[in-house]
């Protein structure tokens, strides 16, 4: 069995933001795949589960996504090497997407709080890229919704990375 988490932050505010793409991901799964996210309050997550797999994201803020991943993993029992973490990354431009294992946190805190939580960098990342601004400040650039090319453009990197989990076996 295998996680597959989508990091974000709560709230209608932050729903279609840079920072969501993890979480964007993981609805977008639940569209195509047909499993919906129920609320797991003693996961601190939404969790959706088909027979291979389990999708979720956390119901805490980015900072504290770790705690969420390290329930979720212990309850289901999923060792660290099946976990694919869902993140938008500053590195990457807009479009373009990484899958890398046992790597550090690269300034991501919802990466280095999973990192903190399961005691080891030793799962997979899914990195998304978002691009940087050089006018507007990261922490609030993060924080904004794409642009409409922008949107385009991420909702065709979404769908060649779905067809990739797929190919992961979903």
């Amino acid at each position: 069995m295998k996680l597959f988490f989508g990091l974000g932050n709560p709230g209608k505010e932050h729903e279609n933001t840079r920072h969501n793409l993890g979480q964007i991901l993981i609805h977008k799964l639940s569209e195509k795949y047909n499993f919906s996210l129920s609320q797991k309050n003693k996961l601190l997550a939404q969790v959706g589960e088909s027979s291979k797999n389990i999708f979720a994201i956390s119901t805490e803020y980015m900072n504290l996504s770790g705690i969420s991943v390290q329930k979720i993993a212990a309850y289901y029992k999923i060792p660290p090497k099946n976990i694919y973490l869902i993140h938008d990354d500053l590195d990457l431009p807009v479009g373009k997407w990484r899958l890398q294992f046992d790597r550090g946190p690269a300034g991501h805190n919802g990466v280095l709080s999973t990192i903190e939580n399961l005691c080891t960098q030793a799962f997979w990342r899914i990195r998304v890229g978002i691009g940087k601004s050089d006018i507007i400040p990261t922490e609030t650039y993060v924080l904004k919704p794409f642009s409409a090319d922008e949107k385009k453009t991420i909702n065709t990197v979404i769908d060649t990375i779905l067809s990739e989990i797929e190919k992961l076996g979903h």
